[in-house]
């Protein structure tokens, strides 16, 4: 596999995920065909520390920058875009948890960390879930949607209803997916990241302990930021949607950065029609320019707000939703940037460079997933920023 160039001081290669990075890409091909990551990776991955990077050190985990945890999505992006899909949102999701949760709940995430257990959070469109407390336990009944890499996954966060239907109290738990009150249904159909593993997760009396709900807030990221919500670690304040668009930026341009990189080695020794080289067409010049600037510049933008946020959490800063608007902006623009490159580099291989190159056509139905997800959706980010700009209140729940 190629080693993507390095541009900005602070990408750095993969440390974690890069031992296994040759593995997962070798296995990316039939994960795509059978929409299952294979079993041997999955496990390697929990067996690595790169499920205890995005945790704190008072839980265990090992409090790496939100710039390293860039670094190790983007190289596993560029091995299997569907095994990093799964990784960053137990990644993502995990944060969030920890924020939720609290202190109170520490030693119970301390011991998923250390364990190295694998999270998800499916509480997509459709999903309901109702929650009655029996003595000390608390018994689940409904559906949870797009739970991505649930099948991968020991726990799932729960949102679910503790009211009735004409006074909701939504609260939110950690439910034991090894448990046979849960039955998780693959459906994820889609031509995209065909191995994410986004399940539905139907709750059958499914059972935790009811010392471990908390209210679950409308706007979470606004009830983090206060000074007066308790937090494990500084961290915890960033809010989780924003970092999640922050580091799907940096998977797009792993992808991104490893199609180009592969489709200009490729071209060198291929010929065009009536004999001529490939290599020496000043069109194809142009255009795998273009795309090297594109991903260059998507690059430098998500790994500047990248940095921001880890000067911010380095000072025990909490973000403000300027800073939400900044994080969110840069991911979404880096996906559009490398967006833009892919169709490129499509256009430099023909439909005859395409027929040949599996990978390529592979990595592009697979890149059509990153700027449709609901929390990078550059609807959504430019419509918040843009009412931020005007003083306009942003009640979005994410």
């Amino acid at each position: 596999m190629n080693k993507p160039t390095q541009f900005n001081s602070a990408y750095q290669q993969a440390q974690y995920i890069g031992p296994l990075q040759e593995e997962i890409a070798a296995q990316a091909l039939a994960a795509d065909q059978s929409r299952s990551v294979d079993g041997n990776v999955i496990e390697q991955i929990k067996s690595s520390n790169v499920m205890r990077i995005s945790a704190s050190s008072e839980l265990g985990g090992l409090d790496e920058s939100i710039c390293v945890i860039a670094d190790e999505l983007s190289a596993t992006a560029a091995a299997c875009t569907s095994t990093a899909w799964c990784l960053w949102n137990h990644l993502c999701t995990f944060h969030f948890f920890c924020g939720l949760l609290g202190p109170s709940n520490q030693e119970f995430l301390k011991n998923i960390t250390e364990q190295h257990e694998w999270v998800c959070f499916p509480a997509g469109a459709s999903s309901q879930v109702a929650g009655d407390v029996n003595g000390d336990s608390l018994v689940l009944n409904g559906v949870a949607a797009f739970g991505s890499g649930a099948r991968y996954a020991e726990w799932a966060g729960v949102i679910y209803n503790a009211g009735d239907d004409d006074a909701p109290d939504h609260k939110f738990t950690m439910v034991d997916l090894r448990q046979s009150a849960v039955r998780i249904e693959p459906t994820w159909e889609a031509m995209s990241v065909r191995a994410s593993a986004t399940d539905h997760i139907y709750y059958e009396n499914a059972t935790e302990s009811a010392a471990r709900s908390v209210p679950f807030p409308e706007t979470s990221r606004e009830v983090m930021r206060d000074p007066e919500y308790p937090v494990i670690h500084p961290r915890y304040r960033e809010d989780w949607v924003a970092l999640s668009v922050v580091w799907l930026g940096a998977m797009a341009v792993g992808v991104a950065n490893s199609s180009l990189e592969e489709t200009a080695n490729n071209i060198r020794d291929r010929y065009a029609i009536f004999g001529t080289k490939m290599a020496e067409r000043p069109t194809i010049h142009v255009n795998l320019g273009r795309a090297r600037g594109l991903i260059n510049a998507a690059r430098d933008t998500v790994y500047a707000a990248c940095q921001e946020t880890d000067a911010r959490i380095a000072n025990r800063q909490s973000p403000s939703e300027i800073d939400y608007c900044r994080q969110t902006s840069a991911g979404t623009q880096a996906v559009l940037l490398c967006d833009e490159a892919m169709r490129l580099i499509l256009r430099v291989l023909g439909g005859n460079g395409l027929r040949e190159n599996t990978d390529f056509e592979r990595r592009y139905r697979d890149f059509q997933a990153m700027p449709l997800h609901i929390n990078g959706h550059q609807d959504r980010i430019t419509e918040l920023t843009g009412r931020h700009l005007l003083g306009l209140e942003n009640n979005s729940p994410i």
